[in-house]
């Protein structure tokens, strides 16, 4: 057996979410994977996987031999980059975690490039909008919005600022009016986004002479979806509170109107984050020093 493969096997098919996922992304015939996990809980002497006719899941012992294995690997690929006929080559899998949105107006459009640039690398690119977890969930990068909570173990890197935005559809406006300041929006139907990290609907913050104000959105609507979020607006269903990347198109094509533009927030910032370590691959460097051109390409509010 081939511990270091079996070792690949394993950490894909736990990031695939099966076998046959696994073997298909591996292109694998699934009689390897099967056998390959197999004669590796054999030589560990544990289960490492849970299997089920609907499930698969991680054993204890499979959770921790996951992540250590993650590791393993992580070390072996930073320490073949190191060597002169493959440093600075960007070649291999790399997993960057964003949210949606940001994936969609940012990054998927210019896509091409970077894989023209880039063609030994595979990206695997996941969208969610909860805080991960990089080491314990094999991520390379992250790109998110707001002020980063960890700044001790992960690097932070500023790729673009965007601001908060107030809008609805002409249609709701005609129906019900234009807000002339915040205490008028307690009077509007106001579309509730929640948040994932809570469950609960975000509350509008507003900047007024430097303090800030938080306006809870009421619980006639509420969404968790920013596709759905966008929806109802367009439908003239209430105001909605959007990033400005996202509405900006929409307000110039007249589908949404802003309101309230003089009641703002300060810009929230994009950033990239990726833990600290000596050594950066020249696989991540590559992805970092793409996103900046990339974003740096979108001209941030002021």
């Amino acid at each position: 057996m081939n511990r270091l493969k079996a070792m690949e096997i394993f950490v894909r098919i736990v990031q695939a979410g099966g076998f046959g996922k696994a073997a298909e992304t591996l292109s694998l015939p699934p009689s390897t994977v099967t056998r390959a996990i197999k004669e590796l809980e054999d030589y560990l002497g544990v289960s490492l996987l849970n299997r089920t006719t609907r499930k698969l899941s991680l054993t204890v012992d499979g959770a921790s031999y996951f992540t250590d294995c993650q590791r393993v690997l992580h070390e072996i690929e930073l320490v073949e980059a190191s060597f002169p006929g493959r440093a600075g080559r960007a070649q291999g899998i790399l997993r960057v975690d964003t949210t949606a949105s940001i994936a969609r107006h940012f990054i998927v459009p210019r896509l091409q490039d970077f894989q023209e640039s880039y063609p030994d690398v595979k990206l695997f690119l996941t969208t969610r909008d909860n805080v991960v977890d990089l080491f314990q969930d094999g991520i390379d990068c992250v790109i998110r919005t707001g002020i980063p909570a960890d700044t001790t173990s992960l690097i932070t890197r500023r790729l673009h600022s965007f601001r908060w935005v107030v809008c609805a559809a002409p249609s709701y406006l005609e129906k019900y009016g234009r807000p002339s300041n915040l205490d008028d929006l307690q009077k509007h139907h106001l579309v509730g986004y929640v948040a994932s990290a809570t469950g609960r609907p975000i509350d509008w913050t507003f900047e007024i002479n430097r303090q800030q104000r938080h306006i809870p959105a009421n619980d006639r609507l509420i969404v968790n979806d920013t596709d759905a979020y966008i929806s109802c607006a367009l439908a003239g269903l209430g105001l909605i509170r959007a990033a400005s990347y996202i509405v900006d198109p929409l307000m110039q094509s007249g589908a949404l109107c802003e309101v309230l533009p003089e009641n703002t927030a300060p810009p929230e910032p994009v950033s990239i984050m990726y833990p600290h370590n000596r050594h950066i691959s020249p696989t991540v460097r590559a992805f970092i020093d793409w996103s900046i051109q990339t974003f740096s390409a979108h001209k941030p509010p002021s």
